[in-house]
């Protein structure tokens, strides 16, 4: 098992999901699951200690374990079938240990509020995790405009080269 933080929730910007990065804590290695919104806000709020007015969900959930004389041990992403994650809330009680099967995304928002460590499984990693590449720009060596050859760009200047900027000016008049 390797441990995770959660590096950072991210927004889409194409639909209205977020991404969970998650961090290796011994590596370079990313682990991003997409999550829903509600679930996002709801890691995001207990990660940056606001105050909310009523419990939620999450918060109801790590109380309602405390009450009952358990405790939040960890949570374990365990596997990934068909794009989709699957994690494990393990919760010590009296001794005995109990694995309640969770989205990844609930799993979070209730082991940020218990300060439980976050545990993916190396096969997980493997199979979905990312490692950044090294700065562009040591890659690049002095290559112009951050990588992009002029000759890359040569179609670009084609079309510009075809407009005819003379019938831009005339229509501008006639407004």
């Amino acid at each position: 098992m390797i441990e995770v933080t959660i590096d950072s929730i991210r927004v889409s910007l194409m639909s209205q999901h977020r991404v969970a990065i998650l961090k290796d804590g011994e590596g370079e290695r990313y682990l991003p699951i997409w999550i829903g919104p509600c679930e996002a806000d709801a890691i995001t709020v207990e990660l940056q200690e606001m105050e909310m007015a009523r419990p939620l969900t999450h918060d109801i959930l790590a109380t309602t374990i405390v009450e009952l004389g358990g405790a939040v041990s960890y949570i374990l992403i365990r596997d990934l079938r068909n794009d989709v994650f699957y994690a494990n809330i393990l919760v010590n009680r009296e001794g005995e240990r109990l694995e309640i099967d969770a989205r990844p995304s609930d799993a979070m928002a209730l082991a940020v509020r218990a300060q439980a460590p976050i545990y993916v499984e190396e096969k997980v990693m493997e199979q979905a995790g990312i490692t950044p590449e090294e700065d562009i720009e040591e890659d690049l060596d002095g290559a112009e405009s951050n990588g992009v050859d002029d000759k890359d760009l040569s179609v670009f200047t084609n079309f510009v080269d075809t407009l005819d900027l003379d019938d831009l000016d005339s229509d501008e008049e006639q407004e």
